[in-house]
């Protein structure tokens, strides 16, 4: 029997837990509807997102509520926010096992699932299976191995079997959560103090025109020749067509496109030819539906890049502008704009004040503060297993102490909170930075159902590795009390290997730190110029650099001024077609603009569509053909790894500073007498001209 901490009832400790949960609860809501349509979302994924969220969210206040829950009885006054074991030890057991279902199992299910392109749910159900249960199988096939690594060491028995499935997890979580931790802990305060500069975050915003917008076109062309399959589909009344009229009928849909609109009109007049197979399939009509989702889905996020990097440019030159004048005035705030954007709280002096001096001030304090917090949590890694009581966290959470024996007060249970917070918090951001992530993006108001399971899945999996990181921080003393550290840690600890990997392995959050800070992935980049080393996102462009901050600034420029491509384009469609045939999608747009690419389906025609950019490479397939095996998938991306590669800058300069010998060049009347020959005379190896060898 567990024994009871205290014979105390904790009735305000309680209190305040249950205010807690309310509060997160709130909190994790208004995240989902901040991302995602509420009444259009299906309730079944709407409850695993929700919950996905939620658990990791009380892992930031249950570890402070274990580390003060663990205090010997007696001292209740100093241990803080306490609760009794029972309730600790059943709120992790939910807590993980929940998690641990949700991140292997209940999410990758939905996501394929929601992205497997057929209309019938089981359809749907056997391609999500299909999916996972090959990813299952590799993950078992290098599970075995250290099953039998637990079975030397530990013996066959049950405790050995869940000791090897936590410690795989929890290894896999915590090689993740390092890497993407170290990465944010250098990104988050570097951004803070770059942007407190109003004129170099316009530069930046200049600079990075182009390349949103390049890939905002390469999405509507994309868009647009799926469209156009969609579109000589539906010309079909026949064949294997004919049983398939319904499913065609919702791409359409999906795709806006109504009858009356001819297909000349709305592409532009000059699309290249549709290659549509003579046997339609109920699998080729679910790869179509997948790419049109998909394809939907980047338009919208790379329209709503555009239209925040737009809005955010123009509100940094305004602020720029009233330098001279001491009064700041924003356009008038749009109906898509939050609420705190339409209050006028400020007056046009205060408000500059605001902008210019207070809040650039509080960037570069907020910014020193956490690169301070940054560096602290990189020491602590570094020092924890040679010289603990050196780490800094360990100092600033343990406050209280009994005797020999440390103890966590309230302090240490919100300073712990912070922690934890901004541990997660940089790791969480990182996956929105790193182009590794196959494309997958938040979009605010449409985000892809799949995204929304990747993502949700992604906080779940890194929270309880990073969570327990966090306290092994802290003093043997105080977290091999704990809980956590009974359910977890002991049986990572199991086994001299899950040991040294737990103490060890978080020293490489080195790594990515100094890859971060001093540009090394930005290095790598221009050394492998042309292959696919750090971007390996599907959207991913290669055209990096195209384009200068003039051209991005003419870019914002136009688009302010409403004399952009598309939205001449529009009105040029409106007019001819007699008015909009057909609902579209709407996606908000920069506050102060009067026109979107995405408010209408008119895309723009095959000239003269890329602005920014000399040449426009092939977009890759994004799906490879379920009957290529392994070896011809590899093939593939060599084949087209190879056919991308260009020359390194340093090895195009190499040799252009070494001159030829004097024997070689010969005299200048004998070269430029030679320079008018077309033919080829060995004896000018030797420096002769017209006859003569020199020796």
């Amino acid at each position: 029997m567990i024994r009871i901490a205290s014979s105390s009832s904790p009735v305000g400790s309680e209190v305040f837990s249950l205010f807690a949960l309310l509060i997160i609860s709130l909190v994790v809501l208004l995240i989902l509807r901040y991302y995602l349509p509420l009444r259009t979302t299906p309730s079944f994924y709407l409850v695993p997102i929700f919950f996905a969220l939620w658990l990791p969210s009380i892992v930031i206040i249950l570890v402070p509520v274990d580390l003060a829950s663990s205090a010997t009885p007696g001292d209740d006054a100093t241990r803080g926010i306490w609760l009794p074991e029972r309730v600790i030890l059943v709120s992790w057991r939910i807590t993980y096992w929940l998690t641990f279902a949700l991140t292997w199992f209940i999410l990758p299910i939905l996501a394929e699932y929601s992205d497997a392109g057929y209309r019938e749910p089981k359809d749907k159900l056997l391609y999500s299976l299909r999916g996972n249960a090959q990813f299952h199988v590799t993950v078992l096939g290098f599970g075995s191995i250290g099953l039998v690594y637990f079975f030397i060491t530990s013996g066959f028995n049950f405790e050995s079997v869940k000791g090897l499935v936590m410690a795989l997890a929890y290894c896999w979580g915590l090689i993740l959560a390092i890497y993407l931790m170290g990465h944010g802990l250098v990104s988050i305060p570097r951004r803070l103090i770059r942007g407190a500069s109003i004129s170099g975050r316009l530069r930046r915003l200049q600079s990075s025109a182009p390349k949103v917008y390049e890939q905002m076109e390469d999405s509507l062309m994309n868009l647009e020749d799926i469209e156009g399959q969609v579109s000589e589909l539906a010309r079909r009344k026949g064949g294997s067509a004919l049983g398939f009229q319904d499913w065609i009928e919702e791409l359409q849909e999906i795709a806006n496109m109504p009858e009356s609109q001819p297909r000349d009109l709305r592409f532009g007049g000059e699309s290249d030819p549709v290659h549509i197979p003579h046997v339609v399939t109920a699998k080729y009509l679910a790869d179509l539906t997948r790419k049109l989702v998909r394809a939907k889905h980047t338009r919208s996020r790379y329209v709503n890049a555009w239209s925040r990097l737009v809005a955010e440019a123009a509100q940094t030159q305004n602020i720029l502008d009233a330098v001279a004048s001491k009064k700041l005035e924003f356009d008038q705030a749009s109906s898509h704009d939050h609420w705190w954007n339409k209050m006028t709280i400020l007056t046009p002096y205060t408000r500059y004040l605001f902008y210019y001096y207070a809040l650039p001030s509080a960037q570069i304090m907020l910014g020193i503060f956490l690169a301070a917090a940054s560096a602290c949590i990189v020491w602590s890694e570094v020092v924890k297993v040679a010289f603990p009581k050196l780490s800094v966290i360990r100092l600033s959470v343990i406050h209280h102490w009994v005797g020999d024996r440390a103890e966590v007060g309230f302090a240490g249970q919100l300073i712990s909170s912070f922690w934890i917070c901004y541990m997660c918090a940089a790791a969480l951001i990182s996956m929105t930075e790193v182009k590794v992530w196959r494309g997958r993006a938040l979009v605010r108001r449409n985000t892809a159902h799949e995204s929304a399971f990747w993502y949700a899945m992604q906080v779940a999996k890194l929270t309880l590795p990073l969570s327990y990181n966090f306290m092994t921080f802290l003093s043997e003393q105080v977290y091999e009390k704990t809980i956590y550290y009974k359910f977890l840690g002991k049986l990572i600890n199991l086994t001299p290997l899950g040991r040294w990997f737990d103490d060890l392995f978080p020293i490489v959050v080195l790594f990515p730190v100094f890859a971060t800070l001093f540009g090394i992935y930005g290095k790598v980049k221009r050394l492998f110029v042309g292959m696919d080393v750090i971007d390996e996102g599907e959207d991913a462009t290669t055209n990096f650099g195209t384009g200068s901050w003039r051209e991005g600034r003419d870019l914002i420029n136009r688009e302010l001024g409403g004399n952009s491509l598309f939205q001449r384009r529009e009105e040029a469609i409106a007019r001819l077609s007699g008015g909009n045939s057909g609902p579209v999608l709407s996606i908000p747009s920069a506050r102060g603009l009067s026109s979107s690419p995405a408010r209408s389906p008119a895309r723009l025609p095959n000239a003269g569509r890329r602005i920014g950019a000399t040449a426009r490479r092939p977009i890759p397939e994004e799906d490879t053909p379920e009957e290529d095996n392994f070896f011809q998938i590899l093939g593939h991306r060599m084949k087209n790894t190879i056919d991308t590669l260009e020359t390194p800058q340093w090895m195009q300069d190499f040799g252009q500073g070494v001159k030829k010998p004097k024997w070689m060049q010969g005299d200048n009347n004998a070269g430029e007498s030679s320079g008018n020959r077309t033919g080829t005379d060995f004896r000018r190896w030797f420096g002769g001209g017209d006859g003569q060898i020199r020796l």
